[in-house]
């Protein structure tokens, strides 16, 4: 069994009973850190990822992206799954190709999207979304890693907050081969267990980015994998902005007061 093959192993082994955490590292030190915090897998967060380069969520190249995974894939040993955006094309041939490109950075996972990035028709064609996601799965297939495949589908954060279209889509991913099925924007519980009950005995990912939910409580509801997408690089730029605007607003640093200490930060790196 190649390396790459025994974490898609571990991961979907992971996904087979319970609830876990998938947290979403954007560089090799969080990814070091959450791993040595005893994290079972990770995901890559292409938001937290373009905030690194210095640039808006959507605008990191195909080649930058498959750098950023073998980077965050070689810096640990727990699964990494990738957020592969739209899989960067609009026609099955290319995301195909794509896919088949990231199967060979060592990640265990990989999602595809069915937002086209125009806020006048947000989703893409709902026949083109589902020949989207069974292209995926050839190049999965194809690869022999056994890399698992999400489908997201991702109308209630692009404006369309439609449930009844929104499990249409999911139903239709995973009768063409996702294995993991991922509505980002779901909150209330009828949503969410709308959802888990669709696309059951299939895994559902929860996305978390406040305070609405617990594992315990998503768990109940049959959740079988929450993710918290940018959100944990959003604290940190939300500790780097309220220090930095300090200093530079009134001259003081009591911000920094509360950080912790560089020993310890070290610690998680030894």
């Amino acid at each position: 069994m190649t390396p790459i093959s025994a974490r898609a192993h571990a991961f979907r082994r992971l996904h087979g009973a319970g609830c876990f955490v998938l947290p979403n590292p954007w560089d090799c030190g969080s990814a070091r850190l959450l791993a040595r915090l005893g994290f079972s897998a990770l995901a890559t967060t292409s938001s937290g990822f373009a905030w690194s380069l210095g640039r808006p969520d959507n605008h990191v190249s195909l080649e930058e992206t498959l750098s950023h995974l073998r980077s965050i894939a070689g810096a640990v040993t727990v699964p990494v799954n990738a957020d592969f955006e739209g899989g960067f094309a609009t026609l099955p041939a290319g995301v195909l190709r794509n896919v088949a490109a990231a199967t060979s950075t060592g990640i265990a996972g990989l999602s595809i999207e069915d937002s086209t990035g125009d806020s006048s028709s947000p989703l893409f064609d709902f026949a083109l979304s589902v020949e989207r996601i069974q292209a995926a799965r050839r190049a999965i297939d194809d690869s022999g890693t056994g890399i698992l495949l999400t489908g997201r589908s991702e109308g209630f954060i692009v404006g369309r907050p439609d449930l009844a279209e929104t499990i249409r889509r999911l139903v239709a991913y995973a009768e063409a081969g996702a294995d993991c099925l991922y509505a980002p924007g779901i909150r209330t519980e009828s949503d969410i267990t709308a959802v888990v009950r669709a696309v059951a005995p299939k895994p559902v990912n929860v996305l978390v980015g406040s305070d609405f939910s617990t594992l315990a409580e998503l768990a109940r509801l049959g959740v079988r994998r929450i993710s918290v997408g940018g959100a944990l690089a959003r604290s940190a730029w939300t500790g780097l902005l309220h220090a930095a605007k300090e200093i530079a607003e009134q001259g003081t640093f009591t911000n920094l007061g509360s950080d912790v200490s560089s020993a310890e930060i070290e610690g998680y790196f030894e």
